[in-house]
C-alpha cells in the first residue's frame, strides 16, 4: 500500500511537521481508513509535551477520528469499503485477557492507545484493529461526531456504568470540552442535571445543552447549598477543587468520578465516605460496546459536540489554542 502523510512531532512540545510512512502489509484483522476529521483532544496537547512520559517520537498525534473504510483484512467480517467509522483512545487489545473477554478491551493489559508508539489521527488514512473502527449512524456530522470518540465516551461510560437513570440527581463539574457533552447525555439519561461551573457566562448555554440547575463555584458557601444533593458528580476539570465540599454535596450513597486530572493529589477526609457510604472512583474512555451504544443514543438524542473547524493543515493553530483554553468547546481538524 501506499505512504501515508501526516504531521508529526519530533520532540516534546515542538511544532507539528509534514512527516510520511510507510505502513507496510495490511494485517488480517486491521482495516484502513481515509480520514476525513479529527478532533483536538487535550489529550494530544499532553502527549504532545511528553506530560505523562509515554510519548515516542516522532508521532503523528490525533484519536478522535472519522473516516471511510478504504481497505479490509482478510479476517475481517464485521465492516465493508464505503462504510464510516469512528476510531477512539484505542487501537487494539490482546483479545483474550479476562477483560477482553467481558467486553472491558479498554482495560486490557496490553490495550494499544492509537497514537502512543503508533500514528494517530492528525493523517490522511491510519490503520486499526477492526473491532475498534466503530460505525457511525448517518444522522451524525462527522464533525460534530469526531470529539464524541475520545471526549464523549470519556463521559458517557460512567454515566452508562454508574446506572444513572430518571431517578438521578447529577452534577457534572466544569463546563468545557468534555463538561458540554457531559451535561447532554446526563439529560438524555433523564436524570435531573446540574452544572457547576467557574464561568457564569455559561449559565444559559449549560442550560440549552440540557441543566436544569446552574451552581457558580466562584461563589463563596456555593457547595454548601448543595450539600446532600447528589446521587452522582462527574468532575470533568484539570485544575485543582473542593474536593471535601463535592464530597459532602453527595446524597448518601453517592459517587463522585473523576475524569478530568487535576495536578495535585485529592484529600479527603474519611469519615464522610464512610458515614454516608459514599464514593470516590475514576473512569478512562470505554469499550468498543461502549462506544457502539452512545453513538447509537447520540443520534437519537440529539447530543452532539459544539466544534471550531480547522484545516488539518492549519493543526498547529488548532493544538495552540487548545492549549490555551480558547475553543468553544471542541477543535476539530479537516482533511
Amino acid at each position: 500500500m501506499s505512504e501515508i502523510h501526516g504531521l508529526a512531532v519530533h520532540a516534546a512540545g515542538a511544532q507539528l511537521l509534514p512527516f510520511k510512512y510507510e505502513p507496510g502489509d495490511l494485517k488480517p484483522d486491521e482495516v484502513e481508513v481515509k480520514i476525513s476529521h479529527c478532533g483536538v483532544c487535550h489529550s494530544d496537547v499532553h502527549l504532545i509535551n511528553n506530560d505523562w512520559g509515554m510519548s515516542r517520537f516522532p508521532f503523528i498525534p490525533g484519536h478522535e477520528i472519522v473516516g471511510t473504510v478504504v481497505g479490509t483484512g482478510s479476517d475481517v467480517k464485521n465492516l465493508k469499503a464505503g462504510v464510516r467509522v469512528g476510531i477512539g483512545w484505542q487501537a487494539d487489545s490482546c483479545g483474550v485477557c479476562e477483560w477482553c473477554r467481558q467486553g472491558d478491551e479498554h482495560l486490557c493489559a496490553k490495550s494499544q492507545p492509537t497514537c502512543v508508539g503508533r500514528h494517530g489521527g492528525y493523517a490522511d488514512r491510519i490503520r486499526v484493529n477492526s473491532r475498534f473502527a466503530i460505525p457511525v449512524p448517518e444522522v451524525l456530522d462527522s464533525e460534530n461526531v469526531a470529539p464524541l470518540l475520545c471526549g464523549g465516551i470519556t463521559v458517557y461510560s460512567p454515566l452508562r456504568n454508574h446506572d444513572v437513570r430518571p431517578s438521578s440527581r447529577v452534577g457534572v463539574i466544569g463546563i468545557g470540552g468534555l463538561g458540554h457533552i457531559g451535561l447532554q447525555f446526563a439529560r438524555a439519561f433523564g436524570a435531573e442535571v446540574t452544572a457547576f461551573s467557574s464561568s457564569k457566562d455559561k449559565e444559559d448555554e449549560a442550560k440549552a445543552m440540557g441543566a436544569h440547575h446552574f451552581v457558580n463555584t466562584r461563589d463563596t458557601g456555593a457547595l454548601r447549598k448543595v450539600a446532600g444533593s447528589f446521587d452522582f458528580l462527574l468532575s470533568t476539570v484539570s485544575a485543582d477543587q473542593d474536593w471535601q465540599g463535592y464530597v459532602n454535596a453527595l446524597r448518601p450513597k453517592g459517587t463522585l468520578c473523576v475524569v478530568g486530572v487535576p495536578p495535585s493529589a485529592i484529600a479527603l477526609q474519611a469519615f464522610p465516605l464512610i458515614g454516608g457510604q459514599r464514593a470516590v472512583c475514576g473512569s478512562p474512555t470505554g469499550s468498543p460496546r461502549d462506544l457502539h451504544e452512545m453513538l447509537d443514543v447520540a443520534a437519537r438524542h440529539n447530543v452532539k459536540a459544539i466544534t471550531e473547524r480547522f484545516a488539518m493543515a492549519k493543526a498547529n493553530d488548532a493544538v495552540a489554542k487548545v492549549k490555551k483554553s480558547q475553543v468553544r468547546y471542541r477543535a476539530v481538524l479537516a482533511n
